[in-house]
């Protein structure tokens, strides 16, 4: 069967790059998934085309970082999450600088150019303890960028430390903070976040974190977990807000969507299947117009689908994942390596190429070929 005339039209809106609205992306999100899919490809090829000198659809990149977690001590206690201890917990720890001392020069040994570091909300350590941490990277790797300290973390720094938000990030910035990840994101509608994570962040807090990083220069990105508690139209909400924020700051380098891993946590949900993330992804590309770069997270789904991925919308296959605490405590357990990652971008056509945090290409193309 066909689609009628007002689906038809919105497939050629979207085919041609025009914003769809919430509304739109709710229709879109019934078509079938292969065409789905292709409207999010064609949409990749349009935001793509000009990159990398005009070879943007030819390459899909990929980064070597490391995940580091420098505290699993949390007193905000998410449902969704099966990291956080508690300090009495006897496997509580906070990271000292020899240990990630050790970590970095691994990740540098295996070509890194960047550690993820996010912990839990540690309602003891003190703003010295991390510009500290910071300023020691800094000086003695200073060719690792620090993408660090999710939104949420930075509002509790400002509960902890009573210090207002724009000062604090300038210092953490100051002291080797490279770029903010978007870790914490869930779903940015605060009727869910109350749900899943009642003493987190609520959406306001984390897009302003976001707008006053942005406004002092800094990259960052956007996330969404989904596949829980939340409805369609709350997905959509959420992408909404990112685009919105988007427009008037235009700080985000990438959006990374990813879904729900529920072994060891206390929230109980149908975990969403790789039909339902690849339909996402590919909404995701469609309505977020003005991000550049959608990364696929093969960590929640598996190397086979964060392939697939690449032609739902993605360009960016995302990290090595040296080391991952996070996902891996709810159950989730794939691994890659650089061969491997560059293996599922080649099956498909592409051409292989890591990048930094900004997307910028950073392997020697003679050496990665």
């Amino acid at each position: 069967m066909g689609l009628d005339a007002t689906k038809e039209a919105l497939c050629q809106k979207a085919w041609d790059g025009g914003r769809v609205s919430a509304d739109e992306a709710a229709s879109l999100y019934e078509l079938p998934l292969p065409q789905l899919g292709a409207l999010a490809d064609r949409r990749r090829r349009l935001a793509k085309a000009d990159d990398y000198d005009g070879r943007g659809n030819d390459i899909a990149t990929y980064i070597v970082d490391r995940n580091i977690n420098y505290t699993n001590v949390c007193n905000v206690y998410c449902k969704f999450c099966a990291f956080w201890r508690t300090e009495k917990q006897d496997d509580s720890y906070v990271i000292t600088h020899d240990e990630i001392d050790q970590k970095i020069e691994e990740t540098i040994a295996l070509g890194g150019t960047q550690i993820l570091m996010q912990g839990g909300h540690h309602p003891k350590l003190g703003k010295q303890w991390y510009l500290d941490l910071l300023s020691h990277i800094r000086d003695r790797f200073p060719q690792i960028n620090v993408h660090g300290f999710s939104p949420s973390e930075f509002i509790h720094f400002c509960d902890v430390f009573d210090e207002p938000l724009e000062p604090l990030i300038r210092d953490f910035r100051d002291a080797g903070l490279g770029s903010i990840p978007g870790g914490g994101g869930e779903i940015l509608v605060d009727a869910v976040r109350q749900s899943i994570s009642p003493l987190k962040a609520m959406s306001d807090d984390w897009l302003e974190v976001m707008a006053v990083a942005h406004r002092l220069g800094m990259a960052s990105t956007a996330t969404m977990m989904f596949g829980h508690v939340e409805t369609l139209g709350q997905r959509i909400e959420h992408l909404e807000r990112v685009r919105r924020q988007q427009d008037e700051t235009g700080g985000f380098t990438a959006f990374i969507a990813w879904t729900f891993q529920a072994e060891n946590t206390r929230l109980k949900a149908q975990e969403a299947g790789a039909s339902e993330y690849l339909r996402m992804q590919a909404l995701s590309r469609i309505y977020l117009d003005n991000i550049p770069n959608i990364q696929s997270s093969w960590v929640t789904q598996g190397l086979e689908v964060g392939q697939i991925a690449l032609r739902y919308g993605a360009n960016d296959i995302g990290s090595i994942m040296i080391e991952e605490n996070v996902v891996s405590e709810a159950g989730t357990t794939f691994r890659m390596g650089v061969a491997d990652m560059r293996r599922l971008i080649e099956g498909l056509g592409y051409e292989a190429r890591q990048r930094d945090n900004w997307y910028r290409l950073v392997d020697d193309q003679a050496a990665a070929a």
